[in-house]
């Protein structure tokens, strides 16, 4: 039940978009779409599709290329393995685990996104992957979100990619879901340093949710070459 509704809402969401967008985000017969897909049966290929088409055309428009590219699908629940990391260069699939969202997303699904400082939401959309760090979680991963409005102030949230020991499997036995973060996509400690060494420096994480708003608007997914380039040229400097 919970997978048809979740079709309707993939389907509905591809509607929502740009008829060109919507076009370029369909799964077609994109060889790097076949292939990773194939690594990755539990992954919708609309919503890989939506994260490549969103990574390319930030590459075509003055980012550099990626070596690796995560994806987080938070229209899954968080008792499910939802963070796939893909080696772009072998194309195959590094990990598929879980990753927490913000306390204020939602319960086990999360439905609410925010990029405002203090909102303890996840938020959606393009980021690029920074330096790695040790802080008051242990060894960390911060990046940048690339999307205005949507996930741009990622850094000043301190948005990063952590270890948390909510991030557990038990505790979906006795809870129903794992823990939740302050809005950052928090994992296992045990697969933590694999996840933040395999995404540092430069590589791309997208984080998808069906919002009609982001879908309707994103300048990845709609590719929007001027503005995106800008942005990025913006970034850079």
């Amino acid at each position: 039940m919970l997978k048809t509704i979740r079709g309707i809402c993939l389907a509905l969401a591809c509607l929502a978009l740009p008829a060109q967008a919507a076009f370029a985000a369909r799964p077609t017969s994109d060889p790097l779409l076949q292939k990773l897909g194939s690594q990755a049966p539990g992954l919708e290929r609309q919503v890989l599709a939506y994260a490549l088409a969103a990574m390319r055309c930030a590459i075509n428009n003055g980012a550099a290329p990626a070596e690796r590219l995560a994806i987080i699908d938070f229209s899954l629940a968080s008792s499910e393995r939802r963070l796939w990391i893909f080696d772009l260069k072998s194309k195959r699939l590094l990990l598929n685990d879980l990753v927490a969202h913000g306390q204020q997303s939602g319960d086990n699904f999360a439905t609410r996104f925010s990029n405002l400082e203090g909102s303890h939401q996840s938020s959606i959309g393009l980021f690029r992957t920074e330096e790695s760090y040790t802080g008051k979680h242990g060894y960390s991963l911060r990046m940048d979100g690339l999307e205005p409005g949507f996930n741009d102030q990622a850094r000043q949230r301190a948005i990063v990619i952590h270890p948390a020991d909510y991030v557990n499997p038990a505790w979906i036995q006795t809870q129903g879901r794992i823990g939740r973060s302050q809005g950052c996509p928090a994992v296992r400690p045990e697969v933590a340093r694999m996840v933040v060494d395999s995404l540092k420096g430069g590589q791309f994480m997208f984080s998808f949710y069906p919002d009609k708003r982001w879908l309707q608007s994103s300048l990845y997914i709609n590719c929007q070459p001027r503005q995106v380039a800008g942005l990025l040229s913006a970034s850079d400097g």
